[in-house]
Formats: C-alpha cells, structure tokens, sequence
C-alpha cells in the first residue's frame, strides 16, 4: 500500500478545498487586459470574464436600499450626525437659559 504525502505539494485526491471542483489551471479562460508592460494578462478569468485584479472598479449601489446599506456600514458612532449636533446645540441653550435663571435668582436673593 502506498503511503500518501501530506503537505502543500502533496497530489490530491477528489474535490479541493471548500468543495471546488478539481481542475487544470493552465485550461482556464484568460483575462486578457491590457498589463502595465503593454502584454495582455494570463491570469484566468472568473465568470465576468476579468481576472480578479482587472475586475473592474465598483459602479456602486444602484437600489435605495443598498445605498443606505452602505451608508450604515461606514457610520461610526453618530457624534457629528446633523441630529446630535442639534441636540448638543438645543442641551447648550437649555443650559444657559438654565445658568441665567440661577444669576437672577441670585441677584434678587441679594437684593431682599
């Protein structure tokens, strides 16, 4: 009985890793995109037809409601949102009408 190697350049047998098919590589469909040697690319393309760095930039979220997925995903904290700033800016009046108050109440405890 033949032992089997085990390691990176071990032969394997069956389907590959995260149950992908087996394949020959060098069969694929190529990219094709023009490279920065002015060649054309060799890496195999997936089902769009590109390599995954010739993809294509992302257009972007076209639906209302992927674009406020992707507003959400890059929201943080909330603490320069227009409705904290206002609520911070409604606490500061609160708090000098409030500071006022206590200044007249005290001028006119003096003053009796």
């Amino acid at each position: 009985m033949d032992k089997i190697k085990e390691g990176p350049h071990a032969k394997r047998r069956g389907w590959l890793k995260n149950n992908n098919p087996p394949g020959d590589p060098s069969k694929a469909p190529r990219c094709g995109a023009k490279t920065r040697q002015k060649t054309s690319c060799r890496a195999p393309a997936m089902s769009n037809g590109r390599c995954r760095m010739h993809g294509g930039k992302s257009t972007g979220p076209k639906t209302p409601e992927g674009r406020k997925k992707c507003e959400m995903a890059k929201y943080r904290h909330g603490n320069f949102s227009k409705w904290m700033m206002n609520n911070r800016s409604e606490y500061r009046r609160i708090t000098r009408e409030a500071r006022a108050m206590i200044e007249k109440m005290k001028e006119k405890a003096k003053s009796d």
